[in-house]
């Protein structure tokens, strides 16, 4: 028969109490935990997690949403922020939708009915795919690289319209006026505010802006390269590209070097994420760059604090008081990695 909390109260002289409140993740003095920890230890004591969950309301389990596993920029916050969460007691329930939006409700209500005690989701759709029961049932969402509209959550967001603005000044700068921009899909958040500071850059500078001269693709390889072949045959005289999205890029340069085009000698390039690409590249990519690892322990921390203060809620509740709901949305500036891809134009449009 497995230790009992008896036998931890007999090993360390403390109460039932103390050690109940230890076990169910409440504050015990410092002095006590180090008892009841060597206890735990010494006796082999396992808790019953399933049972502690049906008494207290928490599973100590957050899920996680996100389009596609196989995406870098997600993978990349998602092996962060769940070590952050692990570091502080959290398992995690990972769902890979594949940017499906069917997909996306079955996982929402999968990890609602798996009871657990908050989210950290990145949208495939426009729409609500079910995260109002959440709020409803008072559970903590906090949503990264998206905004949505009828949902009020936390948001961890990145200046997409400042990077992308940051990098077609760049380009302007070095001279180039007939600027192309490979863009991603209509619908998604960061497709539109990346598409706005391209659009700003060249207005502001009075560069060439024209609709041929923005192709769109669908955040993947193949959607990169189909985009940059359409650019590349009704712009022959476009001096320069900048690509909004990593695997856009990735599609995008292995075009450029079917179609036989010289970087940077006949195409100056800008594209995005993954430093690692583009160094790999040749030439060496210049790139902006996200902040994945702020990304992760904003929306990590942000989660856990939130779940901190819904117990605290719950406590001045029973004490006749009441706390109001805040939300906070968090902006984090980009970065660029200077390559060797992009040249001063010689052509003046």
């Amino acid at each position: 028969m497995g230790a009992t909390m008896k036998d931890i109260a007999k090993r360390t002289g403390l109460g039932l109490a103390t050690i109940s409140s230890y076990l169910n993740g409440g504050n015990v003095r410092e002095k006590n935990r180090i008892k009841i920890e060597e206890a735990i230890r010494e006796l082999h004591f396992e808790v019953n997690e399933v049972a502690r969950g049906l008494k207290t309301n928490r599973t100590k389990t957050i899920g996680i949403v996100i389009p596609e596993l196989n995406n870098i920029f997600f993978a990349e916050i998602i092996t962060e922020a769940e070590d952050i969460l692990r570091s502080h007691g959290y398992a995690t329930m990972i769902c890979d939708c594949r940017s499906d939006t069917e997909r996306e409700k079955e996982a929402v209500d999968f990890l609602y009915h798996r009871r657990v005690d908050g989210l950290i989701v990145m949208p495939t759709g426009t729409s609500d795919p079910g995260f109002q029961k959440f709020i409803r049932a008072g559970k903590p969402i906090v949503m990264i690289d998206r905004k949505m509209k009828d949902v009020c959550c936390d948001c961890i967001l990145v200046d997409n319209e400042g990077a992308a603005e940051d990098a077609v000044n760049r380009l302007v700068r070095a001279g180039h006026r007939k600027i192309g921009m490979i863009a991603g899909p209509e619908d998604v958040y960061t497709a539109r505010e990346r598409q706005r500071g391209y659009e700003k850059a060249l207005r502001e500078n009075n560069a060439v802006y024209e609709e041929g001269l923005m192709a769109r693709g669908n955040y993947t390889i193949a959607g990169g390269a189909k985009a940059m072949r359409q650019l590349w045959e009704n712009n022959p005289d476009m001096t320069a590209v900048f690509i909004s999205n990593y695997e856009m890029t990735v599609g995008a340069m292995m075009e450029i070097n079917d179609l036989g085009i010289r970087v940077p000698d006949e195409l100056s390039v800008i594209g995005f994420d993954n430093v690692d690409f583009a160094k790999a590249s040749v030439p060496r990519l210049s790139i902006v760059t996200q902040p994945t690892a702020q990304i992760a322990q904003e929306a990590a921390d942000t989660l856990i604090e939130k779940l901190q203060e819904r117990d605290s809620a719950v406590n001045q509740k029973e004490d006749g008081q009441d706390r109001e709901k805040t939300t906070v949305t968090v902006t984090l500036k980009t970065g660029f990695v200077e390559g060797c891809s992009v040249k001063a134009s010689e052509k003046v449009s």
